[in-house]
This record gives structure tokens, sequence and C-alpha cells, in this order.
């Protein structure tokens, strides 16, 4: 039999053990095949509008993502080494080499990657339609996404993973070279002694992660943040971190040890289950710790990206509720423009609105929180016309303005505010102060736009006065004219809007504004980013509950002599899945339960308690959670299963 034969016989006779090595790399192959297949699927990229930008960000997201697959790999590989290094000091002790034995190695790893890779890259091609549709859908486009092979993602994927298969074999050689023979004549590692665990200590565990809660439900307008926020965040994340990791070794220590002192111990198989978690303790705390505080801050980075991809949708339609609104042309550029907008994006609604342009006005605080966000010139439009673009938009109120009155107009960053008597003055004309009675969040000409990049300029400041008091003063001002257009299909306009955009701006100073503009950079963008997080998350959680499921696996084989003790006193197989049930729910349910607690304060206090006018907000956040959730549980059932055939020998052979 050559090493090509005892490979495949060794894959087949170890199977089950390979399943979780085997899904770990497929679950590699389909995401990162999935990343790169998006980059050339023709579909898609004609649909982004920001090609650059969309090529960017899912190159690098590629590249996280298969850095996070070999290191996620690689622990998975150390681990199926250390769990074979007896049968590698058989290999050795019946006169195989080192060489021999890893080039063996080698093999078993080159069929596992052979068929991990062609069946991820023929699954990430069928899912690749409907993670294209997941993100149009997030981009809010309608195109329709076909199934790709990309040639270009095939081969990138074939040779990353070659790579990594290069790096796994250098791994497995290293750890075949440190079998010692001397391993075989040791029935198992010296068994740690039950930890003793300190009330004092435990109790600290509780008042520290308390304390860290608290400190965040006061964050805001409180002093401790305002005037001590760094400090404060450093105490608080210390504080949490201790206490997390206080709370597995000694908190969760001191509770089983309690349970062991009460009267029904010895009833049923509560002795059994809790003696096996009392030795654990030590060797699990690390991982429990790292689990629950890195799953809080996934949790934490995908509900607060998806939150704030679903705010920026919505800001972006407050902010630029003009489709299109440039300086008015000559009527034949202006017939061009409009024929340029009707041959793809039919118009729905045109006002032309008029201004009288004053002097620079420095000092505009009393008006504007963040005066540098806009021009110093104010632009003076009368009550009428701001009511026309009111019908034409179909959103905001109507305004009633008699003689001196005014209405300054904001962007989101200023609170609508209404004055009381006495009321500020503006003068706004040498000649002439208006009595402003209220500032309203209304963008009648939004912040400027280009088709290349979001803000070009501070938005004009708009001043609504009454239509006597522009009638008396356009006679002796220079006036700009407006054209302001709703289309169907806003979003989607981006060609149109560069040819306006290169019409309008031939003339030196003239104003230009699209919505498609920041809505392509601002959504595409968070769409991405998203898309992107969320894959994150599914592989993040995945390697988490991984290393729970690898650890247990290791503890699984250490106790086959004891259940096989056990079953010799007369427990039977329906009692041992009993205990194994319980001893597992201890170790998965504390870090789930824990992490989900931390990234809910996070969320709750620097979200959901920011953000109160959202819908979706919610089903964003518990969704997200519910992955995690649904993560463990998967973990979960398949541990208990793999661990009741491990100490039954059902495993191999």
């Amino acid at each position: 039999m050559n090493l090509v034969d005892l490979s495949w016989r060794n894959m087949k006779r170890n199977f089950r053990l390979y399943t979780i090595y085997f899904i770990s790399m497929l679950v590699g192959v389909v995401i990162y095949f999935t990343f790169s297949g998006l980059t050339f699927n023709e579909d898609v990229v004609a649909a982004i509008q920001n090609k650059e930008n969309y090529k960017m960000v899912i190159s690098i997201a590629s590249v996280i993502v298969f850095l996070f697959i070999v290191f996620f790999i690689l622990y998975a590989n150390s681990f199926f080494m250390k769990q074979r290094r007896k049968e590698f000091g058989m290999y050795l002790l019946y006169g195989m080499k080192e060489r021999q034995v890893a080039t063996m190695v080698f093999f078993e790893t080159l069929f596992l990657s052979a068929i991990s890779v062609s069946s991820g890259i023929l699954i990430g091609g069928l899912l690749s339609k409907f993670f294209g549709m997941v993100l149009m859908n997030l981009m809010n486009y309608n195109d329709d996404i076909s199934f790709a092979f990309p040639l270009e993602a095939i081969l990138s994927t074939i040779l990353l993973f070659a790579l990594l298969i290069g790096i796994i074999t250098i791994q497995s050689y290293f750890n075949v070279r440190r079998v010692q023979l001397v391993e075989l004549f040791h029935a198992k590692e010296k068994m740690d002694k039950p930890f003793k665990f300190s009330f004092g200590l435990a109790l600290l565990s509780i008042i520290l992660i308390i304390g860290s809660y608290y400190t965040i439900t006061l964050s805001g307008d409180t002093d401790i943040w305002k005037e001590h926020k760094k400090e404060t965040l450093i105490a608080t994340t210390v504080a949490l971190i201790v206490g997390t990791y206080l709370f597995f070794r000694q908190f969760s220590g001191w509770v089983l040890q309690k349970m062991s002192y009460s009267k029904n111990y010895l009833i049923g198989n509560k002795m059994l289950w809790i003696s096996s978690l009392r030795f654990s303790i030590r060797g699990n705390t690390i991982n429990f710790t790292f689990n629950s505080l890195i799953s809080a801050v996934i949790i934490f980075a995908v509900g607060f990206i998806a939150v704030d991809y679903a705010v920026k949708a919505d800001v972006v339609k407050k902010e630029y509720p003009n489709h299109f609104a440039f300086s008015t042309q000559d009527d034949e550029t202006q017939k061009q423009i409009e024929q340029i907008m009707n041959d793809s994006h039919p118009i729905i609604g045109h006002e032309t609105i008029t201004g009288i342009q004053s002097e620079k006005i420095p000092n505009r605080k009393t008006f504007f929180s963040y005066p540098e966000y806009y021009t110093e010139e104010f632009y003076l439009f009368p009550e009428s016309q701001l009511n026309a673009i009111v019908d034409l938009r179909g959103v905001g109120e109507k305004v009633d303005l008699e003689g001196e009155e005014a209405i300054v107009l904001t962007r989101g960053l200023d609170e609508p505010t209404k004055y009381k008597s006495p009321l500020p003055e503006l003068t706004v004309l040498a000649d002439h102060t208006f009595r402003v009675v209220e500032k309203i969040r209304y963008p009648l000409l939004s912040v400027p736009t280009s088709p290349s990049e979001e803000s070009t300029g501070p938005q004009p400041s708009g001043l609504v006065i009454s239509d006597e008091a522009f009638a008396s003063l356009k006679e002796n001002h220079t006036l700009s004219s407006y054209e302001i257009y709703q289309i169907k299909d806003p979003n989607i306009a981006n060609d149109v809007s560069r040819k306006i955009y290169d019409i309008v701006m031939k003339t030196e100073g003239s104003y230009y504004s699209a919505y498609v503009d920041s809505y392509s950079l601002n959504t595409e963008s968070s769409s991405l980013v998203l898309f992107s997080v969320a894959f994150f998350e599914v592989i993040a959680l995945f390697a988490l509950g991984s290393v729970i499921y690898f650890k247990q696996l290791r503890e699984a084989t250490e106790e086959r002599e004891h259940y096989a003790i056990l079953r010799k006193m007369g427990v039977d197989d329906k009692e041992i899945k009993k205990i194994i049930r319980k001893q597992l729910l201890f170790v998965f349910l504390p870090p789930l339960i824990l992490g989900l607690v931390h990234s809910w304060y996070l969320l709750y206090y620097a979200v959901i308690l920011i953000i109160k006018d959202l819908p979706s907000l919610t089903t964003i956040i518990f969704s997200v959670m519910g992955l995690y959730v649904l993560t463990y549980v998967i973990f979960y059932v398949s541990s208990t299963s793999i661990y009741y055939k491990i100490i039954s020998g059902k495993n191999t052979r």
C-alpha cells in the first residue's frame, strides 16, 4: 500500500472527525468565491454606478475574508494534528519516516482541499444569483442577476487556496516533527485538579460587569462622559473585560462548587456532569471570555452598521429632496437638458425659483449651529415659491408670512426652532432687516454635488420672506434663478447626472445638486459595507463556535475511558446522553448569554436611544442576534452528537 492509498483510507476512516474541518474549508471557499465572483459578475458590475469604489471595497473584503479563513483553518488543522499525535507516533514506531508521515498528511489535505474547493466554487456559483440579488436589494436596484462562474474568480480561488494548502502542509510537517514516541505509552495526560474558587472574586466579577453596564447607561450628556470621556471609556472597557474573565474563571466555578455541596448532589446524574465541568473550568476560561467579548463586538458592529445603512438612506432623501437642481440655463440648453432626462427618466415635476443673493454675512452663529457648512451669502426666496416646492415634493408644510417676517432654512444638523418675542433680527441687505420668526429643517437648495464626489461646497443659506417684501426688493437687486426637477427612478440616474453636470458647469460659478450623486456614494458604500460585514459576522461566529466545538471534541477524546467505566457501572446510553447534554449546555449557554447581554447594552445606549424614529431598528438588531443564537444552537446540537459518538467509540473506524 503506497502513501496515496493510505491517505485515502485515513480520510474515509476518520470521516466524521474530518467533517467539521471539511465544512470549515467549504464555507471559506464559498464565501471567498462569492466575494471574488461579485467583483467580476457582469450583471452586478453593470448595475453599480460607482464601479471603481465597488471593486475596491469588494477586493478589500475578499482579502480580509481570506485572511480570516487562513487563521481559522490553521486553528482547525492544529486541532486535528493534536488529535492524531498517537496515530502518527504509531507510524513512526512501525518504521515510517517523518517525511513520509508529512507526505501522507499532505495527500490527505490535498484530497480534502480539492473536494472543498471544487464543491465550494460550484455552490458559490449557484449562490451568486442569490447574493447578487441581496446586494441589489440593499442598494434598492431592480436589476436582474444571473448565475455566474467568472474565470477570474475561479483562478484566484484556486491559487489562493493552493497557497493555503502549502501553509497547512508546513504546519502539519512541524506538528509531525514534534511527535514523541513516548506519548504512546501515556494513556492520557495528567488531569488538572479541581480549581478552587473564591467567593470574593466571584462577587467582584458581577460587580465589575454591573458597574460597566451602569457606566454605559450614563453615556450621553452626563458629566462623567463629557469631562472624562477617554478615561471613562478605558475604565469601562477594562472593567467589562476583567469582569467577563472572572465571571467564567471564578463565578461559574463558584456556582458549580456550591452545586456540588447541595443535598441532592448525589441524586441522578448531577454529580457526573458537575464534577467534569469543575475540572475543565481552567482550560475553558480564555475561550469563553474571548467568545463572549468578540461576539459582543461583532453583534454591536453589525447592528450599528445595519442601522447606519438604514438611517443613511433616509438622511439622503431628506437632505437631497431635489432630484436635480441647477442654475437656470438659456432656452436652448434648457431644452437639451430636459431631453436628456426624458430619454431615460421622464420628468414628473418642474419648478423654477428665483432668489436674491445678499452680501456676505460672517456672523451667522445666531441661526446656524455650524455656520461653516453654509454659504456666507443668504439667498432670499418668496414664500409662494417655497409653497410651490412643497407641492412639487409632496413633503413639508406651507408657510404664511407678513411684512418683514422671515424663516431661516437649515439642514439636518440644526434643530427646528420657533422664536419668541423679541424676535431675532437679520440684516441681509444693506438697507433691509428682517425679523426671523422660525428656523425650519427644509433644504430648498441642497449641498452642491458632482457625480464623482458627494459635496463640492457649502449649502446655500436660505431665507424665506413674504411675497410683498420680495416684490419690493427684486427691482433693486440682482436675481438668480434655479431649476428644480423631479424625475422617475432618480436613484439610477447617474448617467443623466453626469451629462447634465458637464453642461451646467461649463458656466463658472453655476450651482448644481443631484440626489443621485449623494445616493450613489452613500447608499452603495453603506450597502457594500453592510454586505461585507454580514459575511464577516457569519465567518466570525462560525469560528468562535468552532473554538468551543473543537475544545469539547478534545475533552471527549480524553474522557472516553471515564465513560467506559460508567458503562461498566451500569449507566446506560440514555443517561450518558443526558449527562453530555447538560455538560455541554453549561459550556455553550454562558458565553452565548453574556455575549448577547454585552451587545444589547452597547446597542441600546449607543444606537436605539439615539435613533428612535427608525421603524426597522429593532428588527435589524434582533435579526443579527438571532443569527448569533442560531449559530450556537447548531454547534451545541452538533457537539452533543459528536461528543457521544467519540466517547462511544463510533466516530472512527
